[in-house]
C-alpha cells in the first residue's frame, strides 16, 4: 500500500520536493498530495520584482505544471488553505471542509513579509490589509501592481534597505521609474555590510538613479483624498516622502501558525532535528523558510550556534532533495536503510550578491571589524586562536571598495563593491575555506585595466549558481550537449532558477563556448 505524503505549501521549495518524489509516486511507492494557498502552481517568488518591471514573464517564473503533476498521479489542490492539522487522526483539514489523511506530513509554508506598524495600515501581523498603492511584492498580483507603476512613470518608494528592496529599487530605476529607498540606519544593508562598504554602496545606488533616504524612521502612510491610494510615507521628523506606490521590503517571518496550532515546538521557525523531523513527532517534517534546524539535544555541538531559517532558496532546495530521498526510503519499508543516509550537511554562511547594470556587490561572513580596532593591533593569538587581520581598499569616487577579514590567512568575511572579478575570486575562496595570497593586492589587480575580459570561473569546478549548487563544468557540459540559451541551460541543469544573479555568468559561458567553436 502506498504511503500517503501531504505537503502543505506550494512554493519553490515544495516544488523541488515534489519533483524529487515523482519517481516514488510513479512507482506507486508514495501517494502525494500538495496543498497550495495560491491559485497558481509553484513559481519563482525570488524573481517577482523582475516580473514587475517587465524583464521576465509569468511563464518563465513557473516551476511546476499542475496538469502534468496530476497526470503523474500527484493530487494537486490549489487555492485552498489548511485550516488545521489533526495530529491524533493524522489528518489535514482544508478550507473547503475536505479532510486529507497523511502518513507523513511536510510543512513547506515558507514565510510572510514583515509589515511595520504604520498608521494607515492594518497592524494584524498575520493578515495585514494593505491599502491601494501599497504592496509587499510577494506574489504575481503584486508584480502586476509594480508593473503598472513602472510603465506609468509613477514614483516608487521602497521601504527597507535589504537585498530584495535594493534589487527592486535598482530594477525599477533601470526601467525609468523615479525610485526612493527609505531605510533606518546610516547605510543600506546595515546588518550585513560594514560602514565603509555601506557608504560606497549607497553612493553607487545614487549613481544608478536610486534616491536614498537614510536614518529615516517611518511612522505612517498618507492617502489620496480622491481614490484612497498611497500618496506619501510619513517620517518621525515630520517630513514626508511623496510617491504613487509604496513597496514594503522589511524582511520576512517564518509561517509557523499551523505548526503552533497543532502543538509543535517553534522558535523563529518550526523546530526540526538533523533529519528535518519536528521535535518529538516522527510523522511531521518541515523544510525551507519555515524550518529551523535545531535538534532537541542540548549538548549537540552543531546546534550550539544554530540560527533561524536562512531565508535563501538554495538551502531550502538542498533540504528538499535530502528529504525526498529520506521519505522514499521510509516508504519502501526499510527504515534501517533510511537511518544509514548521511545527515543533511550543515549550510555554509550565505553570500549576498547584488548585481545591476553598472553595479556589482558581494558580501559574506563577519566584516564588522575595522583595521584600526585596538584589539586587532595586539600582536599574537587571542584565546588560542589566530587574531583577525583586515585588508581594506577604497576608491569611493569610482564606486569601488574591497575589505577582506581573515584569520590565519582564511577569509572570515568580505565586502566587494564595484569590483566584479575580485568579488568572484573572494567568494570562491570564502566558500572553499582556502587561504588568500600573502600579497592581498594581487586580488585587486583582477579588476585592473590589463586584465582581459573572461566568462565564468577560472576553475570549472567552482560554483556558478549558488542557489542550485551548479558548477561551471556542469553548465559547460550542458552547452556542449546543445543548450544555447540561459533558459535551455536552466532546464537542463537547474542553474539560474533561483535568484537569477548568475544569468550573466551562464550567458558568458555560452558565448565563450561558441566563440571557441567559431575560432576552431
Amino acid at each position: 500500500m502506498s504511503e500517503q505524503i501531504v505537503i502543505v505549501g506550494f512554493g519553490p521549495v515544495a516544488a523541488r520536493l515534489v519533483d524529487e518524489l515523482l519517481p516514488a509516486v510513479r512507482s506507486g511507492l508514495v501517494a502525494l498530495t500538495v496543498v497550495g494557498e495560491e491559485a497558481e502552481a509553484a513559481y519563482n517568488r525570488v524573481l517577482v520584482a523582475d516580473l514587475g518591471v517587465g524583464r521576465t514573464t509569468a511563464d518563465a517564473l513557473a516551476l511546476s505544471d499542475a496538469e502534468a503533476l496530476a497526470a503523474d498521479g500527484v493530487d494537486v489542490r490549489l487555492g485552498l488553505r489548511v485550516r488545521r492539522v489533526d495530529r491524533a487522526r493524522q489528518q489535514v483539514l482544508l478550507s473547503d471542509d475536505a479532510a486529507v489523511h497523511y502518513d507523513r506530513l511536510v510543512f513547506a509554508t515558507g514565510s510572510r513579509p514583515v509589515i511595520p506598524n504604520l498608521t494607515g495600515i492594518n497592524p494584524d501581523p498575520t493578515h495585514p490589509v494593505l491599502p491601494a498603492g501599497v504592496t509587499a511584492l510577494r506574489d504575481l498580483r503584486d508584480a502586476d501592481v509594480l508593473r503598472q507603476a513602472v510603465e506609468g512613470g509613477k514614483r516608487v518608494v521602497v521601504l527597507g534597505g535589504g537585498v530584495l528592496g535594493l534589487e527592486t529599487a535598482l530594477a525599477a530605476a533601470e526601467e525609468g521609474a523615479t525610485v526612493t529607498v527609505v531605510h533606518n540606519g546610516p547605510h543600506p544593508l546595515g546588518r550585513n555590510i560594514d560602514r565603509g562598504g555601506g557608504a560606497v554602496l549607497a553612493a553607487s545606488l545614487r549613481r544608478c538613479g536610486v534616491r536614498m533616504a537614510g536614518n529615516a524612521r517611518s511612522t505612517g502612510v498618507e492617502h489620496n483624498a480622491a481614490d484612497g491610494g498611497f500618496s506619501a510615507l510619513l517620517l518621525d521628523d515630520g517630513s514626508a516622502i511623496d510617491g504613487d506606490l509604496l513597496v514594503i521590503s522589511c524582511g520576512v517571518r517564518p509561517r509557523t501558525e499551523l505548526a503552533e496550532g497543532c502543538g509543535l515546538s517553534t522558535s523563529a521557525g518550526i523546530l526540526v532535528d538533523h533529519k528535518l523531523r519536528a521535535h518529538h513527532e516522527p510523522h511531521i517534517f518541515a523544510i525551507g523558510d519555515c524550518a529551523e534546524v535545531r535538534c532537541p539535544d542540548p549538548d549537540c555541538a552543531r546546534c550550539r550556534n544554530a540560527k533561524g531559517p536562512s531565508g535563501l532558496v538554495g538551502p531550502g532546495w538542498r533540504q528538499a532533495e535530502w528529504l525526498a530521498e529520506y521519505l522514499a526510503q521510509l516508504a519502501s519499508g526499510a527504515p534501517e536503510d533510511a537511518g544509514l543516509l548521511p545527515e543533511l550537511p550543515v549550510e555554509q554562511a550565505g553570500v549576498i550578491v547584488l548585481k545591476a547594470r553598472g553595479m556589482n556587490m558581494a558580501v559574506a561572513g563577519d566584516n564588522a571589524a575595522e583595521p584600526w580596532d585596538e584589539e586587532l593591533l595586539t600582536a599574537g593569538a587571542v584565546n588560542g586562536r589566530a587574531r583577525l587581520q583586515i585588508a581594506q581598499w577604497a576608491d569611493p569616487e569610482h564606486g569601488r571598495y574591497v575589505k577582506m577579514t581573515t584569520r590565519g590567512g582564511v577569509l572570515e568575511g568580505l565586502v566587494a563593491v564595484g569590483m566584479p572579478r575580485t568579488a568572484a575570486e573572494l567568494v570562491g575562496l570564502f566558500e572553499r575555506g582556502a587561504e588568500l595570497p600573502a600579497d592581498r593586492s594581487l586580488l585587486l589587480r583582477l579588476d585592473g585595466p590589463d586584465q582581459l575580459p573572461g566568462a565564468g570561473p577560472a576553475d570549472p569546478q567552482e560554483t556558478v549558481c549558488r542557489c542550485a549548487g551548479v558548477s561551471g563544468a556542469a553548465i559547460q557540459g550542458a552547452v556542449e550537449e546543445g543548450c544555447a540559451t540561459v533558459a535551455e541551460v536552466s532546464k537542463a541543469t537547474r542553474a539560474g532558477t533561483g535568484c537569477g544573479g548568475c544569468h550573466e555568468d551562464i550567458k558568458g559561458l555560452i558565448e565563450k563556448h561558441f566563440q571557441a567553436v567559431s575560432a576552431a
